[in-house]
């Protein structure tokens, strides 16, 4: 359970913890296989997609270019070799879409960052690529109720480790607040932080975790119930 009285640094995941996100790459890929629908059928076109993703991420990273990328890989591999250019610049018109689409906010976060500013340092810890992250926290508003915003390539107990020895903050004196058990919640645990899970009603496969000790964090259905947590 949460010990609150530790608590000096309250750090927050951006993607689906603070506005929504993930719906965004759902609905591309469902336009995506649309367009593909003429050389394969609609599931094995996202089985083909998430494939690729996975088979990419250690060379593109995590974002919405390296999705991009990836979809146009996998037309080229469904077409085998004979996708029309109309395809190809539609797929690009959808990830420029994404990347222009507007910040909404989610219930509860503007309240959450109001109350807490003042009583405790508040970070933004994401992970995602640098330009695209940093463009979505500065369009979302919340600027100002941060104290430092991090942007990693990955969320593993070694990317938090680094970031928190910046910190000047006892690694015990930290809380994480974020929507995905695998990035924001376990790695965190690992190196001694607190954490607090909420969950975004759709989550990429690839972020799918399960906890062996649920008594180790506190899960939330709105991330304004951490105000009743840090009374």
């Amino acid at each position: 359970m949460l010990d609150a009285s530790r608590v000096q640094l309250v750090a927050f995941d951006a993607d689906d913890t603070l506005w929504g996100n993930e719906m965004f790459f759902r609905d591309a890929e469902v336009e995506i296989a649309t367009l593909l629908s003429a050389y394969e059928v609609q599931h094995e076109i996202l089985k083909e997609m998430y494939a690729m993703e996975m088979q990419n991420l250690p060379t593109y990273g995590y974002g919405i270019k390296g999705f991009a990328l990836s979809m146009i890989e996998v037309a080229m591999k469904v077409s085998a070799g004979e996708v029309d250019q109309q395809i190809v610049s539609h797929i690009l018109s959808i990830a420029k879409r994404m990347l222009n689409a507007p910040i909404e906010l989610l219930p509860g976060v503007l309240d959450t960052l109001k109350a807490l500013q003042g009583r405790y340092r508040l970070i933004v810890i994401t992970k995602g690529d640098l330009l695209d992250q940093e463009r979505k926290l500065e369009r979302s508003g919340l600027l100002d109720y941060f104290h430092h915003t991090e942007v990693v390539s990955d969320k593993k107990p070694d990317n938090y480790t680094r970031v928190f020895n910046r910190l000047n903050t006892p690694t015990e004196n930290i809380l994480m607040i974020g929507n995905s058990l695998k990035s924001d919640i376990l790695p965190v645990l690992e190196v001694g932080a607190q954490a607090v899970h909420v969950p975004y009603h759709t989550t990429w496969e690839h972020e799918k975790a399960v906890a062996e000790d649920h008594h180790s964090y506190v899960e939330l259905d709105r991330i304004d119930g951490l105000l009743d947590l840090l009374r």
